[in-house]
């Protein structure tokens, strides 16, 4: 039953694993994503720390109900105005960049000027303060306007903390395909959300197959690329 999926675990694991990676070489440098000829690509920048992670928790703000290419093109046109911007500014440049919601610059704006006030804007703190995945991510859950559990899992998972799962539509239609699940969730309320997630968990177990690779693995299968 699962031959076939094995067979593309194995072709595309080397690829996988890079990208993994790439997601803690993304935490622990001095590096931001860029998109460039249909390619996702890490940069050295000047920025600090905390700058280059809200460009990522922005990323996934703009990514739900969206496509991770144009999670990253709305990045790119934004970057500039992502610090100091107003509300007006940052949507004309996710405007220009062509994402369907530009309407999302309020929840930039708020989040960002919510984790100066009340953080300090330390993320460096924040995620080395939580010592479990899973109360870090009911940290950004109950602190980002724009994230649910979904969205908060897959921050993580793109800063390098693995061991959550990312319940978007790809995900959830391969765990019906594959009987993990059995039918498609028409809402995921948290109980839901952490049900199916240890369900998504069993089963990676059972094919002895990490459960962040899995993720990876699950997304190419449905959109043919290795993304973020």
């Amino acid at each position: 039953m699962y031959d076939n999926l094995y067979k593309e675990y194995l072709q595309k694991k080397e690829r996988i694993k890079n990208r993994l990676n790439e997601f803690k070489s993304f935490y622990t440098n001095s590096v931001s994503w860029f998109y460039d000829k249909n390619e996702m690509k890490l940069r050295k920048v000047s920025k600090n720390n905390d700058e280059r992670l809200f460009e990522e928790l922005v990323f996934c703000i703009l990514t739900a109900n969206g496509s991770a290419k144009s999670g990253m093109k709305a990045v790119d046109s934004v970057r500039d105005v992502l610090m100091t911007g107003t509300k007006e500014q940052i949507q004309e440049a996710l405007k220009k960049s062509g994402v369907r919601f530009h309407n999302r610059a309020e929840y930039i704006v708020e989040n960002r000027e919510k984790l100066k006030q009340k953080y300090n804007f330390d993320f460096k703190k924040i995620i080395e303060a939580h010592k479990n995945p899973k109360g870090l991510r009911e940290f950004f859950v109950n602190e980002v306007k724009g994230f649910g559990y979904k969205e908060a899992s897959h921050f993580l998972r793109n800063i390098g903390v693995f061991g959550l799962a990312i319940l978007d539509k790809h995900i959830l239609k391969t765990l019906n395909e594959f009987s993990v699940i059995e039918e498609m969730p028409k809402t995921l309320s948290r109980n839901k959300y952490l049900e199916i997630e240890q369900k998504y968990m069993n089963f990676s177990k059972k094919l002895n197959i990490n459960p962040y690779e899995l993720d990876l693995l699950f997304w190419s299968m449905k959109n043919g690329e290795i993304m973020k």
